[in-house]
This record gives C-alpha cells, structure tokens and sequence, in this order.
C-alpha cells in the first residue's frame, strides 16, 4: 500500500510539473495566468493520486500495463517542453532555444507540402496575422506532429520486441480497461477489434479534421490566431496528441484482442488433444 501511494504522489507531482511548464518557463506571465495554471495542475494532481492510489480503477486505462501510460505522459511532457522553448525563444533567444526553433523549421518546411496536417493548421489561421506569426505555428506544428510519430513508432516497436503486454505479468482486462464491460455487447474478441478500428480511423483523421472544423467554426466564432504562447502551445500539443493517443490505444486494444483469439485457440486445441487421447485410450 505504502509503494502504491508513493508512486501516486509522485505521477501527481510529474503531471502538476507538466501543466505549470509553460508558465514557469515562459516569461511576461501575468499573475492570473498563473493562478489558473496553479488550480488545473493542483486539480490534475488530485485526480492523480485518487485515481493510482485506489485499488479499484476509475477513468485511466493500461494503469497496469507499463510503458503505455509512461510513453503517452514523456511523449506530452517533450511536446509541451519543446513548444515551450520555441516560444520562449521570440522573447529570450539561448543555445536551447535557437536548436529548437532551427529544428521545427526544418520539420515544419518538410511536412508542409499539398493537404498536409501543417498546411491544414497554417490554413485554418486567420489572414490576418503576421508572415512571422505563421512561420511560429508551422514549425510547433511540425514539432508537435514528428513528436508522437516518433512516440507511435516506439510503441510500435515495443509490442513486436518487447512482448507488450504480457512481458509485465498477467494482463487483468478489468483493471487495464475499466471503461469496457467484457460481459455485454457480444462477442469480447469482436469488440475489441471493432473498437481498436475505430481508434485507429480517428487517430488517422483528427489532425485533418480538426484544423477544418477550425476553419468552419471562425465563420461563427472568432478565429482561432494561437498568438498568446500558451494557447499556442497547448492547441499544437493537443493536436498532435489526441491523434498519437487513439492510435497507441487501437493498437493496443487490438493486441489484446489477439491475445484472446490465440488463447482460445490454444485451449480449443487443447481439449481437442484431450477427447483424442480418451478416445485412443479406450
């Protein structure tokens, strides 16, 4: 129990960290700007240690099953930290954040050809703002997206070698998915598949869609200029994350959907080994 509580205190004190990043980092932050920062990462460090200190889960899925939840938090924290750092560099340039804004030109240049995710973001902005204000939102965009291809890509790697997510231990669907009830809807193998399909179709989509839903919106709505750092930041991180999310979690669903199929299939070919041998010893 002790062990259980100190390692939710300290996922608490890793998520406040992320969520006061930027305002610690960044300079000209007002004292309101802070005080919200403070409240969201104080709640979202409660919400931490209610959900890791229990027993019985809640709302986190894969809490045990490393490195799921472990790769999603470094894959936010070093978006949120790079972004932070290409912002910080328009007011306060230093070794850091030169590397950093020269890194995401690049990315950015790269990724922005024809019907691109980049280009739809670029798109979705206003006319208004500045060629230098542009250039800022193509290179976090670029930034942000290479950052959870490349935490997707590792993923990916560490089902095929590392033997996610068996290599830990037993997988318990009921603790590793609290939201999914195995006793209703059908077939479990089914579900599972249909659910991982449809996590994988949205995680392809969203980072076109949304900079579309954006565009139409500011017919309505003022459009979003992401010219305030921290709406900046949180917007590219946001859309470069959700996506790289649905994607790890179709995977892994479909890998435990697998996993399932192929006991099956060993304990139906076992008990075929069995009424054989009855069968040969009679």
């Amino acid at each position: 129990m002790i062990t259980r509580i100190t390692g939710a205190v300290v996922r608490a004190g890793l998520v406040a960290l992320l969520i006061a990043t930027p305002s610690m980092l960044l300079p000209r932050i007002g004292p309101d700007a802070a005080q919200v920062t403070a409240l969201l990462a104080l709640f979202a460090a409660g919400l931490t240690i209610f959900e890791y200190a229990s027993n019985y889960p809640s709302l986190v899925e894969f809490r045990d099953a490393p490195p799921f939840n472990r790769l999603r938090f470094i894959t936010l924290f070093v978006t949120v930290f790079l972004l932070t750092m290409l912002c910080r560099g328009q007011v306060e340039e230093s070794g850091l954040t030169i590397f950093t804004e020269a890194v995401g030109r690049v990315i950015g240049d790269a990724i922005d050809f024809p019907y691109s995710p980049v280009q739809l973001v670029l798109l979705s902005l206003p006319s208004s703002v500045s060629p230098e204000h542009v250039d800022l939102v193509r290179s976090a965009a670029g930034i942000a997206y290479l950052t959870s291809l490349i935490s997707l890509a590792v993923f990916v790697i560490y089902i095929r070698a590392g033997g996610w997510p068996t290599r830990s231990g037993a997988f318990n669907v009921w603790v590793n998915l609290p939201t999914f009830d195995p006793t209703t809807g059908g077939d479990v193998v089914d579900r599972l598949n249909r659910d991982a399909r449809l996590n994988i179709t949205l995680g392809f989509l969203l980072p076109f869609v949304a900079p579309a839903m954006a565009k139409m919106a500011a017919v309505v709505f003022t459009p979003l200029a992401m010219e305030a750092p921290q709406t900046l930041i949180w917007t590219m991180a946001a859309w470069a994350f959700l996506p790289s999310s649905l994607f790890m979690r179709g995977i892994a669903m479909g890998r435990i959907a697998s996993m399932i199929e192929q006991k099956r299939r060993r304990t139906s070919e076992a008990k075929q080994d069995d009424v054989v041998d009855t069968l040969a010893a009679a």
